[in-house]
């Protein structure tokens, strides 16, 4: 299982996406997706616009991971995104989410997924880390917040 430092590349994170709905936010991702880790942008947008409609992936506290499985790619990898203004991904709370990590998986990553999905919604649980991504001023800070965040859980 990858560290969140190969998880999330530094040019995976996008400062603060201006989009008005979810299906905006999942495009703007799965762009970044296709440039960063050279996947197919419409089979990335379908599988996770597929498994968004089976349930919301919003956890809660301003918080969202969507995720998805794509043929041929050869480890997890994700994109951290802050959102400006946030979106509703219906998490449990109500709150709309301004922090979304989309997490995509090979398609026959069973465990790997798990135990990525994991990984993010542990280090997405901690208060601090979640005001310091909301605290960043670049999509730089973001992925160095996140890296240092990331270490210091393992350590």
């Amino acid at each position: 299982m990858p560290d969140l430092a190969d998880l999330i590349r530094a040019d995976a994170v996008v400062f603060r996406i201006k989009a008005q709905t979810k299906n905006e936010v999942l495009l703007a991702m799965a762009e970044t997706a296709v440039a960063a880790y050279g996947v197919d942008l419409s089979a990335t947008l379908e599988s996770t616009l597929e498994r968004e409609r089976l349930g919301s992936t919003g956890v809660g506290e301003g918080v969202a991971i969507p995720h998805a499985r794509l043929k041929g790619l050869k480890a997890p990898a994700a994109v951290l995104a802050l959102l400006d203004p946030p979106i509703d991904f219906e998490g449990p709370d109500g709150r709309p989410a301004d922090i979304v990590v989309l997490l995509l998986s090979p398609e026959d990553a069973g465990a790997d997924h798990l135990k990525a999905l994991a990984r993010v919604s542990r280090l997405l649980r901690r208060q601090d880390v979640r005001d310091g991504l909301r605290a960043a001023r670049s999509a730089a800070a973001m992925h160095a917040f996140t890296t240092q965040s990331s270490a210091s859980e393992a350590a």
